[in-house]
Protein backbone atom coordinates (compact mmCIF):
# COMPACT_ATOMS: atom_id res chain seq x y z
CA UNK A 1 0.00 0.00 0.00
CA UNK A 2 1.02 3.56 -1.27
CA UNK A 3 2.05 6.16 1.56
CA UNK A 4 -0.24 8.27 -0.07
CA UNK A 5 -3.32 5.53 0.86
CA UNK A 6 -1.90 5.04 4.01
CA UNK A 7 -2.32 8.62 5.09
CA UNK A 8 -5.72 8.05 3.72
CA UNK A 9 -7.07 5.05 5.39
CA UNK A 10 -5.92 6.74 8.83
CA UNK A 11 -8.04 9.88 8.30
CA UNK A 12 -10.68 7.84 7.31
CA UNK A 13 -10.33 5.63 10.72
CA UNK A 14 -10.00 8.91 12.78
CA UNK A 15 -13.34 10.00 11.39
CA UNK A 16 -14.98 6.97 12.38
CA UNK A 17 -13.68 6.99 15.39
CA UNK A 18 -14.96 10.23 16.73
CA UNK A 19 -17.17 9.60 19.17
CA UNK A 20 -20.55 11.48 19.06
CA UNK A 21 -22.99 12.66 22.32
CA UNK A 22 -26.41 12.46 22.00
CA UNK A 23 -29.18 14.25 24.27
CA UNK A 24 -32.88 13.67 23.13
CA UNK A 25 -35.79 15.93 23.83
CA UNK A 26 -34.22 19.10 25.36
CA UNK A 27 -36.27 22.39 26.06
CA UNK A 28 -35.35 25.41 24.72
CA UNK A 29 -37.32 28.31 25.77
CA UNK A 30 -38.42 31.19 23.63
CA UNK A 31 -39.28 34.78 23.61
CA UNK A 32 -42.87 34.29 24.97
CA UNK A 33 -42.36 31.29 27.40
CA UNK A 34 -42.98 28.40 25.12
CA UNK A 35 -40.58 25.30 25.37
CA UNK A 36 -39.30 23.71 21.87
CA UNK A 37 -38.43 19.96 22.03
CA UNK A 38 -34.88 19.74 20.25
CA UNK A 39 -32.44 16.88 19.46
CA UNK A 40 -28.51 17.67 20.13
CA UNK A 41 -25.84 15.85 18.36
CA UNK A 42 -21.97 17.26 19.22
CA UNK A 43 -19.00 15.70 18.58
CA UNK A 44 -17.48 14.16 22.52
CA UNK A 45 -14.86 17.09 23.03
CA UNK A 46 -14.21 19.41 25.39
CA UNK A 47 -13.27 21.91 22.81
CA UNK A 48 -16.64 24.38 21.81
CA UNK A 49 -17.29 23.89 18.52
CA UNK A 50 -20.20 25.89 16.19
CA UNK A 51 -23.69 24.83 15.75
CA UNK A 52 -26.09 23.63 12.89
CA UNK A 53 -29.18 23.96 13.18
CA UNK A 54 -32.72 22.44 11.58
CA UNK A 55 -35.84 23.44 12.64
CA UNK A 56 -38.35 21.34 11.25
CA UNK A 57 -42.17 20.80 11.22
CA UNK A 58 -41.55 17.10 10.09
CA UNK A 59 -40.51 15.52 13.44
CA UNK A 60 -36.81 15.39 14.59
CA UNK A 61 -36.36 11.72 14.66
CA UNK A 62 -34.54 9.84 11.46
CA UNK A 63 -31.51 11.30 9.89
CA UNK A 64 -30.70 14.69 11.94
CA UNK A 65 -29.54 16.12 8.78
CA UNK A 66 -33.17 15.45 6.87
CA UNK A 67 -33.26 14.43 3.72
CA UNK A 68 -30.23 15.36 1.61
CA UNK A 69 -27.81 16.16 4.42
CA UNK A 70 -25.48 13.42 6.06
CA UNK A 71 -26.07 14.96 9.64
CA UNK A 72 -23.72 12.42 11.62
CA UNK A 73 -20.92 13.61 8.99
CA UNK A 74 -21.47 17.21 9.92
CA UNK A 75 -20.67 16.08 13.15
CA UNK A 76 -18.19 14.19 12.94
CA UNK A 77 -17.06 17.11 11.08
CA UNK A 78 -16.69 19.21 13.87
CA UNK A 79 -19.74 20.85 14.51
CA UNK A 80 -22.84 20.64 16.56
CA UNK A 81 -26.21 19.47 15.44
CA UNK A 82 -29.12 20.70 17.03
CA UNK A 83 -32.91 19.14 15.24
CA UNK A 84 -36.01 21.44 16.77
CA UNK A 85 -39.49 20.64 16.46
CA UNK A 86 -40.70 23.85 15.53
CA UNK A 87 -43.89 25.47 17.80
CA UNK A 88 -46.98 23.47 18.00
CA UNK A 89 -45.44 20.27 15.87
CA UNK A 90 -44.21 16.68 17.79
CA UNK A 91 -42.73 17.28 21.01
CA UNK A 92 -42.80 21.24 20.79
CA UNK A 93 -45.36 23.20 22.50
CA UNK A 94 -47.46 26.02 21.82
CA UNK A 95 -49.99 26.19 18.44
CA UNK A 96 -49.03 25.43 15.03
CA UNK A 97 -49.70 28.42 12.70
CA UNK A 98 -47.68 27.28 9.55
CA UNK A 99 -44.92 30.07 8.78
CA UNK A 100 -45.76 32.86 11.59
CA UNK A 101 -43.66 32.53 14.42
CA UNK A 102 -40.76 30.83 12.50
CA UNK A 103 -38.35 34.28 12.67
CA UNK A 104 -38.66 34.72 16.22
CA UNK A 105 -38.64 31.10 17.77
CA UNK A 106 -35.64 30.52 15.12
CA UNK A 107 -33.52 33.32 16.05
CA UNK A 108 -34.16 32.20 19.95
CA UNK A 109 -32.69 29.13 19.15
CA UNK A 110 -29.73 30.36 17.39
CA UNK A 111 -29.25 32.80 20.67
CA UNK A 112 -29.72 29.92 22.87
CA UNK A 113 -27.35 27.23 21.64
CA UNK A 114 -24.68 29.51 20.79
CA UNK A 115 -25.00 30.52 24.08
CA UNK A 116 -24.40 27.34 25.29
CA UNK A 117 -20.92 25.88 26.64
CA UNK A 118 -20.15 23.28 23.70
CA UNK A 119 -21.07 25.61 21.54
CA UNK A 120 -17.67 28.40 20.35
CA UNK A 121 -20.38 31.14 19.87
CA UNK A 122 -21.00 30.53 16.07
CA UNK A 123 -24.24 28.68 14.36
CA UNK A 124 -25.43 28.16 11.08
CA UNK A 125 -29.04 27.39 9.85
CA UNK A 126 -30.13 25.12 7.26
CA UNK A 127 -32.82 22.73 6.03
CA UNK A 128 -35.34 21.79 2.57
CA UNK A 129 -38.32 23.43 1.67
CA UNK A 130 -40.69 24.49 5.08
CA UNK A 131 -37.24 24.09 6.93
CA UNK A 132 -34.98 26.31 4.65
CA UNK A 133 -37.53 29.19 4.32
CA UNK A 134 -37.71 28.86 7.93
CA UNK A 135 -33.76 29.53 8.26
CA UNK A 136 -34.29 32.51 6.40
CA UNK A 137 -37.05 33.88 8.27
CA UNK A 138 -34.80 33.80 11.58
CA UNK A 139 -31.66 34.77 9.26
CA UNK A 140 -33.45 38.08 9.14
CA UNK A 141 -33.96 38.75 12.93
CA UNK A 142 -29.97 38.95 12.99
CA UNK A 143 -29.19 36.80 16.20
CA UNK A 144 -26.20 37.13 17.52
CA UNK A 145 -23.67 34.27 16.41
CA UNK A 146 -25.33 33.46 12.99
CA UNK A 147 -23.00 33.52 10.25
CA UNK A 148 -24.02 31.64 7.52
CA UNK A 149 -27.77 29.81 6.30
CA UNK A 150 -27.93 27.10 3.36
CA UNK A 151 -31.34 26.77 2.63
CA UNK A 152 -32.60 24.13 0.08
CA UNK A 153 -35.38 24.42 -2.22
CA UNK A 154 -36.92 27.02 -0.33
CA UNK A 155 -39.20 29.84 -1.74
CA UNK A 156 -39.06 33.30 -1.01
CA UNK A 157 -43.00 34.03 0.44
CA UNK A 158 -45.49 31.71 1.13
CA UNK A 159 -47.99 33.44 -1.37
CA UNK A 160 -47.05 33.51 -4.96
CA UNK A 161 -44.57 30.86 -5.75
CA UNK A 162 -46.21 28.52 -2.84
CA UNK A 163 -49.39 28.71 -2.29
CA UNK A 164 -50.52 30.66 -5.77
CA UNK A 165 -48.77 30.76 -8.81
CA UNK A 166 -50.12 33.26 -11.65
CA UNK A 167 -52.86 33.89 -9.37
CA UNK A 168 -53.85 30.16 -9.24
CA UNK A 169 -54.42 28.23 -6.41
CA UNK A 170 -51.56 25.22 -6.46
CA UNK A 171 -54.36 22.66 -5.28
CA UNK A 172 -52.56 19.39 -6.15
CA UNK A 173 -49.29 20.59 -3.53
CA UNK A 174 -51.13 22.32 -0.80
CA UNK A 175 -54.21 19.96 -0.46
CA UNK A 176 -51.73 16.97 -0.21
CA UNK A 177 -49.33 18.58 1.80
CA UNK A 178 -51.94 20.22 4.23
CA UNK A 179 -53.76 16.58 4.89
CA UNK A 180 -50.67 14.42 4.77
CA UNK A 181 -47.74 16.02 6.27
CA UNK A 182 -49.30 19.48 8.29
CA UNK A 183 -52.25 16.79 9.67
CA UNK A 184 -51.52 13.13 9.10
CA UNK A 185 -48.27 13.03 11.80
CA UNK A 186 -47.17 15.37 14.45
CA UNK A 187 -50.55 17.10 14.88
CA UNK A 188 -51.04 15.37 17.87
CA UNK A 189 -54.94 14.16 16.44
CA UNK A 190 -56.84 12.16 18.00
CA UNK A 191 -56.26 8.16 16.97
CA UNK A 192 -60.14 8.94 15.26
CA UNK A 193 -59.61 11.71 13.30
CA UNK A 194 -55.95 10.56 11.98
CA UNK A 195 -58.14 8.12 10.72
CA UNK A 196 -60.08 10.33 9.11
CA UNK A 197 -57.23 12.35 7.78
CA UNK A 198 -56.13 9.26 6.63
CA UNK A 199 -59.12 7.85 4.16
CA UNK A 200 -59.09 11.54 2.92
CA UNK A 201 -55.15 11.02 1.74
CA UNK A 202 -56.28 7.75 0.53
CA UNK A 203 -58.84 9.22 -1.47
CA UNK A 204 -57.09 12.73 -2.82
CA UNK A 205 -57.56 12.14 -6.19
CA UNK A 206 -61.37 12.42 -5.85
CA UNK A 207 -60.80 15.41 -3.48
CA UNK A 208 -58.73 17.06 -6.86
CA UNK A 209 -61.94 16.71 -8.99
CA UNK A 210 -64.14 17.86 -5.67
CA UNK A 211 -62.10 20.18 -3.39
CA UNK A 212 -65.71 21.23 -2.18
CA UNK A 213 -65.81 17.47 -0.08
CA UNK A 214 -62.58 18.22 2.20
CA UNK A 215 -64.03 21.49 3.23
CA UNK A 216 -65.59 20.46 6.42
CA UNK A 217 -62.28 18.70 7.81
CA UNK A 218 -60.01 21.66 6.65
CA UNK A 219 -62.01 24.43 8.15
CA UNK A 220 -62.02 22.04 11.25
CA UNK A 221 -58.48 20.72 11.49
CA UNK A 222 -56.42 23.41 9.68
CA UNK A 223 -58.28 26.58 9.71
CA UNK A 224 -55.18 27.94 8.09
CA UNK A 225 -56.21 26.27 4.30
CA UNK A 226 -59.28 28.54 4.16
CA UNK A 227 -57.47 31.41 4.73
CA UNK A 228 -55.22 30.85 2.35
CA UNK A 229 -57.63 30.56 -0.20
CA UNK A 230 -59.32 33.91 0.43
CA UNK A 231 -56.36 35.97 1.14
CA UNK A 232 -55.43 37.54 -2.03
CA UNK A 233 -50.90 37.15 -2.84
CA UNK A 234 -49.09 40.12 -1.86
CA UNK A 235 -51.59 40.95 0.88
CA UNK A 236 -50.42 41.72 4.66
CA UNK A 237 -50.82 38.86 5.54
CA UNK A 238 -48.63 36.88 3.30
CA UNK A 239 -46.07 39.68 4.03
CA UNK A 240 -45.53 39.32 7.67
CA UNK A 241 -43.67 36.13 7.02
CA UNK A 242 -41.64 36.35 3.40
CA UNK A 243 -38.10 36.08 2.88
CA UNK A 244 -38.43 38.72 -0.21
CA UNK A 245 -39.04 41.40 2.36
CA UNK A 246 -36.34 41.10 4.39
CA UNK A 247 -33.18 40.32 1.75
CA UNK A 248 -31.65 44.02 3.12
CA UNK A 249 -31.68 42.17 6.66
CA UNK A 250 -29.85 38.69 5.58
CA UNK A 251 -26.63 39.38 6.69
CA UNK A 252 -25.48 35.94 6.99
CA UNK A 253 -23.75 33.96 3.73
CA UNK A 254 -26.47 31.93 1.90
CA UNK A 255 -25.92 28.46 0.03
CA UNK A 256 -29.25 28.15 -2.43
CA UNK A 257 -29.64 24.83 -3.15
CA UNK A 258 -32.55 24.18 -5.57
CA UNK A 259 -33.51 21.67 -8.97
CA UNK A 260 -35.03 23.16 -12.35
CA UNK A 261 -38.63 21.22 -11.24
CA UNK A 262 -38.51 21.72 -7.93
CA UNK A 263 -41.79 23.48 -7.40
CA UNK A 264 -39.64 26.46 -5.38
CA UNK A 265 -37.40 27.02 -8.01
CA UNK A 266 -38.60 30.62 -8.98
CA UNK A 267 -38.28 31.64 -5.21
CA UNK A 268 -34.95 30.32 -4.87
CA UNK A 269 -33.57 32.16 -7.56
CA UNK A 270 -35.54 35.00 -5.96
CA UNK A 271 -33.93 34.79 -2.83
CA UNK A 272 -30.18 34.33 -4.58
CA UNK A 273 -31.01 37.46 -6.46
CA UNK A 274 -32.69 39.65 -3.67
CA UNK A 275 -29.69 39.67 -0.92
CA UNK A 276 -26.94 39.65 -3.63
CA UNK A 277 -28.54 43.16 -4.62
CA UNK A 278 -28.80 44.56 -1.37
CA UNK A 279 -25.19 43.57 -1.05
CA UNK A 280 -25.32 40.01 0.86
CA UNK A 281 -23.59 37.11 -0.41
CA UNK A 282 -25.25 34.19 -2.13
CA UNK A 283 -24.43 30.88 -4.04
CA UNK A 284 -26.65 29.40 -6.24
CA UNK A 285 -26.53 25.68 -6.99
CA UNK A 286 -29.51 24.35 -9.42
CA UNK A 287 -29.27 20.66 -10.45
CA UNK A 288 -31.90 18.19 -12.63
CA UNK A 289 -33.89 17.69 -9.36
CA UNK A 290 -37.76 17.47 -8.42
CA UNK A 291 -38.55 18.50 -4.81
CA UNK A 292 -38.39 14.76 -3.83
CA UNK A 293 -36.69 13.29 -6.89
CA UNK A 294 -32.54 13.82 -6.58
CA UNK A 295 -30.83 11.32 -7.81
CA UNK A 296 -31.46 12.85 -11.69
CA UNK A 297 -33.70 9.86 -12.29
CA UNK A 298 -36.74 9.72 -13.44
CA UNK A 299 -39.67 8.15 -14.88
CA UNK A 300 -38.57 8.57 -18.34
CA UNK A 301 -35.25 10.17 -18.00
CA UNK A 302 -31.86 9.84 -16.68
CA UNK A 303 -29.81 12.81 -16.68
CA UNK A 304 -26.56 10.39 -15.85
CA UNK A 305 -24.45 10.06 -12.63
CA UNK A 306 -23.05 13.62 -12.71
CA UNK A 307 -26.71 14.58 -11.42
CA UNK A 308 -27.29 12.39 -8.38
CA UNK A 309 -27.41 14.76 -5.40
CA UNK A 310 -24.96 12.14 -3.64
CA UNK A 311 -22.37 12.23 -6.66
CA UNK A 312 -22.52 15.98 -6.68
CA UNK A 313 -21.77 15.74 -2.84
CA UNK A 314 -24.86 18.03 -1.38
CA UNK A 315 -23.48 17.08 2.46
CA UNK A 316 -19.94 18.49 0.81
CA UNK A 317 -21.49 21.42 -0.21
CA UNK A 318 -22.76 22.10 3.27
CA UNK A 319 -19.46 21.84 5.16
CA UNK A 320 -17.79 23.64 2.56
CA UNK A 321 -19.91 26.43 2.87
CA UNK A 322 -19.97 26.51 7.03
CA UNK A 323 -16.13 25.84 6.96
CA UNK A 324 -16.01 28.93 5.34
CA UNK A 325 -17.95 30.96 6.96
CA UNK A 326 -17.99 29.49 10.93
CA UNK A 327 -14.44 28.21 11.28
CA UNK A 328 -13.56 30.22 8.95
CA UNK A 329 -11.05 27.61 7.16
CA UNK A 330 -9.07 29.28 4.29
CA UNK A 331 -9.07 26.13 2.58
CA UNK A 332 -12.96 25.59 2.00
CA UNK A 333 -14.34 27.39 -1.30
CA UNK A 334 -17.99 27.45 -2.24
CA UNK A 335 -17.52 27.26 -5.56
CA UNK A 336 -18.57 30.09 -8.23
CA UNK A 337 -20.82 32.08 -7.35
CA UNK A 338 -23.88 30.05 -9.97
CA UNK A 339 -23.57 26.57 -10.79
CA UNK A 340 -26.11 25.26 -12.97
CA UNK A 341 -26.53 21.04 -14.31
CA UNK A 342 -27.32 21.65 -17.91
CA UNK A 343 -30.03 19.96 -19.07
CA UNK A 344 -29.83 18.55 -23.04
CA UNK A 345 -26.28 18.95 -22.59
CA UNK A 346 -26.33 16.79 -19.16
CA UNK A 347 -23.19 18.65 -17.64
CA UNK A 348 -22.51 21.32 -14.72
CA UNK A 349 -21.11 24.66 -15.64
CA UNK A 350 -20.43 27.62 -13.73
CA UNK A 351 -21.42 30.85 -14.17
CA UNK A 352 -20.39 34.40 -11.85
CA UNK A 353 -24.07 35.78 -11.64
CA UNK A 354 -27.75 34.83 -12.54
CA UNK A 355 -29.38 35.80 -15.01
CA UNK A 356 -26.61 34.64 -16.51
CA UNK A 357 -24.50 37.57 -18.09
CA UNK A 358 -23.85 36.93 -21.82
CA UNK A 359 -27.76 36.02 -22.94
CA UNK A 360 -29.73 37.96 -25.06
CA UNK A 361 -33.85 38.15 -25.51
CA UNK A 362 -34.85 35.38 -27.94
CA UNK A 363 -38.02 36.24 -29.49
CA UNK A 364 -40.27 33.57 -31.18
CA UNK A 365 -44.03 34.73 -33.03
CA UNK A 366 -46.85 32.55 -32.73
CA UNK A 367 -47.57 32.12 -36.63
CA UNK A 368 -50.31 29.20 -37.48
CA UNK A 369 -49.08 25.87 -35.26
CA UNK A 370 -45.53 27.76 -35.74
CA UNK A 371 -43.11 29.36 -33.91
CA UNK A 372 -41.00 31.95 -35.79
CA UNK A 373 -38.08 34.16 -35.40
CA UNK A 374 -39.75 35.93 -38.56
CA UNK A 375 -42.12 39.43 -37.76
CA UNK A 376 -46.18 38.65 -37.00
CA UNK A 377 -47.67 37.49 -40.05
CA UNK A 378 -51.42 37.66 -40.57
CA UNK A 379 -53.83 37.55 -38.27
CA UNK A 380 -54.85 34.18 -36.37
CA UNK A 381 -56.62 32.88 -33.55
CA UNK A 382 -57.59 30.06 -31.96
CA UNK A 383 -60.67 28.84 -30.10
CA UNK A 384 -59.69 26.72 -27.11
CA UNK A 385 -62.29 24.76 -25.18
CA UNK A 386 -62.48 24.46 -21.39
CA UNK A 387 -64.78 21.94 -19.68
CA UNK A 388 -63.97 22.00 -15.95
CA UNK A 389 -65.53 18.26 -15.85
CA UNK A 390 -62.40 16.98 -18.01
CA UNK A 391 -59.52 19.65 -17.78
CA UNK A 392 -56.66 19.05 -19.02
CA UNK A 393 -54.24 16.40 -16.30
CA UNK A 394 -50.72 17.61 -14.84
CA UNK A 395 -48.05 15.77 -16.89
CA UNK A 396 -45.29 16.11 -15.13
CA UNK A 397 -43.06 19.72 -14.87
CA UNK A 398 -42.54 21.51 -11.44
CA UNK A 399 -45.39 19.14 -9.23
CA UNK A 400 -45.17 17.98 -5.76
CA UNK A 401 -47.85 15.56 -6.16
CA UNK A 402 -49.07 12.26 -4.95
CA UNK A 403 -47.56 9.51 -6.79
CA UNK A 404 -44.19 7.19 -6.50
CA UNK A 405 -42.65 8.78 -3.73
CA UNK A 406 -44.27 11.90 -5.25
CA UNK A 407 -41.62 11.39 -8.05
CA UNK A 408 -43.68 9.56 -10.32
CA UNK A 409 -45.71 13.05 -11.81
CA UNK A 410 -43.00 15.01 -11.75
CA UNK A 411 -40.46 16.51 -14.00
CA UNK A 412 -39.39 15.63 -17.72
CA UNK A 413 -42.48 13.37 -18.63
CA UNK A 414 -43.26 12.77 -22.30
CA UNK A 415 -46.15 15.32 -23.64
CA UNK A 416 -47.53 13.86 -26.35
CA UNK A 417 -50.56 11.95 -25.18
CA UNK A 418 -51.52 15.16 -23.54
CA UNK A 419 -51.22 17.25 -27.02
CA UNK A 420 -53.14 15.17 -28.67
CA UNK A 421 -56.60 16.70 -26.77
CA UNK A 422 -58.60 18.86 -28.87
CA UNK A 423 -58.27 21.55 -26.25
CA UNK A 424 -54.52 21.78 -26.48
CA UNK A 425 -52.60 24.03 -28.96
CA UNK A 426 -49.36 23.85 -30.00
CA UNK A 427 -46.90 26.34 -32.20
CA UNK A 428 -43.20 24.75 -33.07
CA UNK A 429 -40.22 25.89 -34.42
CA UNK A 430 -38.66 23.72 -37.51
CA UNK A 431 -35.86 21.70 -36.48
CA UNK A 432 -32.84 23.54 -35.41
CA UNK A 433 -29.73 23.50 -37.83
CA UNK A 434 -27.54 24.05 -34.65
CA UNK A 435 -28.17 24.25 -30.55
CA UNK A 436 -29.68 26.61 -28.58
CA UNK A 437 -28.26 27.32 -25.18
CA UNK A 438 -31.43 28.73 -23.25
CA UNK A 439 -31.06 29.64 -19.62
CA UNK A 440 -33.12 31.79 -17.41
CA UNK A 441 -36.52 33.08 -17.17
CA UNK A 442 -39.01 31.88 -19.81
CA UNK A 443 -41.94 34.70 -20.49
CA UNK A 444 -44.92 34.24 -22.93
CA UNK A 445 -46.63 37.13 -23.64
CA UNK A 446 -49.95 36.16 -25.11
CA UNK A 447 -52.86 38.15 -26.53
CA UNK A 448 -56.51 36.51 -25.31
CA UNK A 449 -60.09 37.57 -25.35
CA UNK A 450 -61.16 35.34 -22.25
CA UNK A 451 -64.81 33.86 -21.53
CA UNK A 452 -66.98 36.15 -19.50
CA UNK A 453 -66.95 33.06 -16.49
CA UNK A 454 -62.77 33.70 -16.35
CA UNK A 455 -60.17 32.15 -17.84
CA UNK A 456 -56.41 30.44 -16.87
CA UNK A 457 -53.80 30.78 -19.65
CA UNK A 458 -51.86 27.52 -18.88
CA UNK A 459 -48.05 27.43 -21.07
CA UNK A 460 -45.60 24.62 -21.58
CA UNK A 461 -42.29 25.20 -22.73
CA UNK A 462 -41.46 21.45 -24.65
CA UNK A 463 -38.39 20.02 -26.07
CA UNK A 464 -39.00 17.70 -28.86
CA UNK A 465 -36.81 15.22 -29.88
CA UNK A 466 -36.20 13.88 -33.34
CA UNK A 467 -38.03 10.61 -32.25
CA UNK A 468 -41.27 12.67 -31.64
CA UNK A 469 -40.79 12.69 -27.79
CA UNK A 470 -41.99 15.73 -26.43
CA UNK A 471 -40.40 16.54 -23.10
CA UNK A 472 -41.45 19.35 -20.64
CA UNK A 473 -38.90 22.07 -19.81
CA UNK A 474 -40.86 24.05 -17.69
CA UNK A 475 -44.87 25.50 -17.48
CA UNK A 476 -46.43 28.49 -15.99
CA UNK A 477 -50.08 30.13 -15.42
CA UNK A 478 -51.76 33.53 -15.49
CA UNK A 479 -55.58 33.15 -14.04
CA UNK A 480 -57.52 35.80 -15.34
CA UNK A 481 -61.03 36.39 -13.45
CA UNK A 482 -64.53 37.07 -14.61
CA UNK A 483 -65.90 40.04 -16.52
CA UNK A 484 -68.30 41.95 -13.86
CA UNK A 485 -71.27 41.02 -15.60
CA UNK A 486 -71.13 37.74 -14.65
CA UNK A 487 -71.06 36.14 -11.23
CA UNK A 488 -68.29 33.20 -11.39
CA UNK A 489 -69.03 30.10 -8.75
CA UNK A 490 -67.30 29.77 -5.98
CA UNK A 491 -63.86 28.05 -6.65
CA UNK A 492 -64.07 25.59 -4.01
CA UNK A 493 -67.68 24.18 -5.46
CA UNK A 494 -67.71 21.10 -8.01
CA UNK A 495 -68.24 21.65 -12.00
CA UNK A 496 -71.49 19.57 -11.74
CA UNK A 497 -72.96 22.24 -9.29
CA UNK A 498 -71.70 25.16 -11.19
CA UNK A 499 -72.86 24.61 -15.17
CA UNK A 500 -76.20 24.01 -16.16
CA UNK A 501 -75.04 20.68 -18.04
CA UNK A 502 -72.10 19.04 -17.69
CA UNK A 503 -69.65 19.65 -21.09
CA UNK A 504 -72.78 22.39 -22.70
CA UNK A 505 -71.57 24.35 -24.82
CA UNK A 506 -71.48 28.14 -24.91
CA UNK A 507 -70.34 30.30 -28.11
CA UNK A 508 -66.95 31.06 -28.26
CA UNK A 509 -65.94 34.49 -26.20
CA UNK A 510 -65.90 37.82 -28.36
CA UNK A 511 -65.15 41.19 -26.97
CA UNK A 512 -61.09 43.14 -27.16
CA UNK A 513 -58.29 41.00 -26.50
CA UNK A 514 -56.44 41.44 -23.49
CA UNK A 515 -52.30 41.37 -23.71
CA UNK A 516 -51.52 38.64 -20.69
CA UNK A 517 -48.03 37.90 -19.24
CA UNK A 518 -47.43 34.21 -18.58
CA UNK A 519 -44.03 33.44 -16.47
CA UNK A 520 -43.11 29.72 -17.08
CA UNK A 521 -39.95 29.25 -14.72
CA UNK A 522 -36.92 29.25 -15.26
CA UNK A 523 -34.48 26.59 -17.59
CA UNK A 524 -30.81 26.12 -17.90
CA UNK A 525 -31.04 23.75 -21.04
CA UNK A 526 -29.24 22.98 -24.24
CA UNK A 527 -32.27 22.51 -27.17
CA UNK A 528 -29.55 19.93 -29.31
CA UNK A 529 -29.44 20.15 -33.30
CA UNK A 530 -32.46 18.19 -35.24
CA UNK A 531 -34.64 19.03 -32.16
CA UNK A 532 -37.62 21.57 -32.08
CA UNK A 533 -38.67 23.66 -29.70
CA UNK A 534 -42.54 23.58 -28.97
CA UNK A 535 -44.80 25.73 -26.82
CA UNK A 536 -48.30 24.68 -25.38
CA UNK A 537 -50.85 26.46 -24.43
CA UNK A 538 -54.76 25.68 -22.87
CA UNK A 539 -57.02 26.48 -20.17
CA UNK A 540 -56.34 24.13 -17.45
CA UNK A 541 -53.59 22.09 -15.54
CA UNK A 542 -55.32 20.34 -13.23
CA UNK A 543 -54.60 18.63 -10.41
CA UNK A 544 -51.28 21.31 -10.03
CA UNK A 545 -53.64 23.98 -10.63
CA UNK A 546 -57.58 24.47 -9.07
CA UNK A 547 -59.92 24.81 -11.95
CA UNK A 548 -61.09 27.81 -13.07
CA UNK A 549 -63.81 28.61 -14.12
CA UNK A 550 -66.06 25.96 -12.76
CA UNK A 551 -68.04 25.97 -15.67
CA UNK A 552 -67.60 25.14 -19.81
CA UNK A 553 -65.83 28.17 -21.31
CA UNK A 554 -64.15 29.53 -24.55
CA UNK A 555 -60.90 31.64 -24.52
CA UNK A 556 -59.67 32.83 -27.96
CA UNK A 557 -55.77 33.06 -28.52
CA UNK A 558 -54.59 35.28 -31.31
CA UNK A 559 -51.53 35.88 -32.84
CA UNK A 560 -50.35 37.48 -36.05
CA UNK A 561 -51.15 41.26 -37.26
CA UNK A 562 -52.12 43.60 -34.19
CA UNK A 563 -51.59 40.68 -31.59
CA UNK A 564 -47.83 39.49 -31.91
CA UNK A 565 -48.01 37.00 -29.06
CA UNK A 566 -44.52 35.85 -28.29
CA UNK A 567 -42.61 33.43 -26.41
CA UNK A 568 -39.51 34.96 -24.57
CA UNK A 569 -36.00 32.94 -24.34
CA UNK A 570 -33.13 34.07 -23.16
CA UNK A 571 -30.62 32.13 -25.71
CA UNK A 572 -26.82 32.20 -23.90
CA UNK A 573 -24.58 33.89 -27.30
CA UNK A 574 -21.13 34.46 -24.93
CA UNK A 575 -19.84 31.21 -23.74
Amino acid sequence: MSAERIVKFLVLLEYWRVRIIVEHDLEIPVRDGVLLSADLYRPDTSVPVPVLIRRTPYGKSGNPGGASVDGLRLVRAGYALLVQDVRGRFGSGGRFEPYWREAEDGADTVAWAAGQSWCDGSAGLFGRSYEGMAALLAAAESPPGLGAVAPQVAGSGFDEGWTYQGGAFQLGFILYWVLYDLLLTGAGLDPAVEREVAEAVDRIDELYRDPARATGLLDRLAPYYPEWRGTATGDAYWRRSAPRESYSAIKAPTLNITGWYDIFLSGALENFRGIRAEGGTAHLVVGPWSHCVTDGIFPQRRYGIAADEQHVDVTGLHLAHFDRHLRPNPAASDGPPVRLFLTGADQWCGFPDWPVPGTEPYVLHLAGRTLTEAAPGAPGRDVIRHDPADPVPTTGGATALPGQYVGGDCGPLDQREVERRPDVRCFTTPRLADPLTVIGEIELTVFVTPDAAGADVTAKLVDVAPDGRAEILCDGVRRLEPRAERTEARADEPAARASTAPGEDRAPAHGPAVEVTVRLGAVGHVFRRDHRVRLEIAGSNAPRFDVHPRVVAHHTVHHGGDHPSRLLLPRLIDG
